[in-house]
């Protein structure tokens, strides 16, 4: 009953919203934020199969290029002149071998300039159409070396595209590139120095932000038009990754975040509507909200608190008020319909596809396969190949396509059983999660940026 509730769910929204928007893959995890693709688009590629245009990565950047139409827009992070040299620290050697490493690195990059930049291209041609340079100066704080200072993925609504560079500042734009609005959100330290990474959301012309930092967290609601502050709440959280969720479900609309707790607010006042303890860790991943079922969850911790990389996985009823977290031996409530173990969400967000979600760990090459509606693992295995997953993966169809860091794009058949189908290779890195729009795939990659269409 549960899936076939899904299923219908999913119908209705595809016929009420996504029909209007499927051209269109105007933010993170696409138009309704579930990375379900509902046009077709190649289902082979490499690198001299099926590229329609391929150009440089104009910068650093793990942001995800977003398409409106006939255009695509990226934001990058260009070094226009390397940071200097220092002695190193004796004092921190040590520390730097260990799981805080890379710090002197991190900041040394600080006294490097980068230029902070938003692109515009012609989706059928690669074209570049405008540029604007969004700021430009040493940046505001640390980030690991694995990471990059345009990893927020940017969101347009068709009038105006919004860029948000974490601590670097919120730029608004309009369609041809003329500057609109600039917002300075505060600069906070992060967690270990490793930067930040959560995109804006938008619903009914406000824009929402998640900054957790180890400093000041808080989320907050922007008017689109204007980048005034409409409502800010103060969050009890340390530093965290994960992008919010706007949940249109039976009862109402939620923004909802992941960090040590989830959390649900009204999107019009900010009131907290509900929270559930998620078991500690961080959250890098951004919950699924399909129909009346929120998927949510974090990393690296179990119920009983161990380090362990597993992580607890949930499923949330619509309707909740209050705290709704478990008690000690529970595994469900009235409205937490289950709860599983050694399954929590890691760097890539999860999917459903044929009843059943996908859930992949950040390093060792594992797909988690749940049955959503009981919350009973159907299986975990190793992609076979695969090293990592830091790329969020995608549905079209009865199928799950993976991307992972060595550039194989493993393309899994939906369903209780493992059985992968196929794999597209394109021979380089990539860490951002695709675009899917007008039957084109958008890759970015840490070199390039290719259009793989037919």
């Amino acid at each position: 009953m549960f899936a076939r509730t899904l299923v219908l769910a999913a119908c209705v929204w595809a016929m009420t919203s996504v029909g209007l928007v499927a051209a269109n893959w105007p933010q993170f995890r696409g138009p309704q934020g579930d990375a379900v693709v509902t046009e077709a688009f190649p289902q082979e590629w490499g690198p001299e199969t099926n590229v329609k245009w391929r150009i440089n990565n104009p910068g650093e950047g793990w942001s995800t290029p977003v398409v409106w139409g006939d255009r695509v827009f990226l934001t990058a992070a260009v070094q226009i002149k390397p940071p200097e040299e220092s002695e190193p620290d004796e004092d921190n050697e040590q520390e730097g071998r260990g799981r805080r490493g890379g710090r002197r690195y991190r900041n040394d990059l600080m006294t490097a300039v980068y230029r902070w930049e938003v692109q515009c291209l012609d989706a059928t041609t690669g074209e570049l159409l405008w540029r604007q340079v969004a700021r430009e100066g040493n940046p505001p704080l640390e980030r690991h070396s694995s990471n990059t200072y345009a990893s927020e993925t940017p969101i347009t609504d068709g009038e105006r595209v919004y860029a948000y560079f974490g601590m670097t500042g919120f730029f608004c734009f309009d369609m041809q590139g003329e500057p609109l609005w600039q917002k300075d959100l505060g600069n906070y330290e992060m967690r270990a120095g490793w930067g930040t990474s959560s995109s804006p959301v938008l619903h009914d012309g406000k824009l929402f932000l998640q900054i957790d930092n180890q400093e000041q967290s808080f989320i907050v609601a922007l008017d689109a038009a204007t980048g005034e502050e409409v409502w800010r709440m103060d969050r009890d959280e340390p530093s965290h990754y994960s992008t919010p969720v706007v949940w249109t479900n039976s009862q109402r609309t939620e923004i909802v975040t992941c960090g040590q707790r989830a959390r649900s607010y009204d999107p019009a006042t900010g009131e907290l509507l509900w929270e559930l303890d998620l078991t500690g860790g961080r959250s890098s991943a951004t919950p699924l909200a399909i129909g009346d079922r929120l998927f949510i969850g974090s990393e690296l911790r179990n119920r009983g608190g161990d380090d362990d990389g597993g992580g607890m996985l949930f499923a949330v009823k619509a309707g909740a008020e209050g705290d709704i977290s478990l008690g000690e031996g529970e595994s469900s409530n009235d409205f937490v319909l289950w709860s599983l173990e050694k399954a929590g969400l890691q760097m890539a967000s999860p999917v459903l596809c044929e009843g059943h979600l996908y859930v992949l760990e950040r390093r060792s090459g594992v797909l988690h396969c749940v049955n959503a509606e009981t919350g009973e693992m159907a299986y975990a295995k190793r992609m076979p190949g695969a090293r990592a997953f830091w790329a969020s993966p995608w549905v079209y169809e009865d199928r799950v396509y993976c991307p992972d860091d060595t550039g194989n794009t493993h393309i899994v058949q939906g369903g209780p059983e493992f059985k992968v189908i196929g794999k597209n290779t394109i021979e380089e890195r990539i860490w951002s999660t695709a675009a899917i729009a007008n039957g084109a795939l958008y890759l970015r990659t840490v070199d390039s940026i290719y259009c793989i269409a037919q």
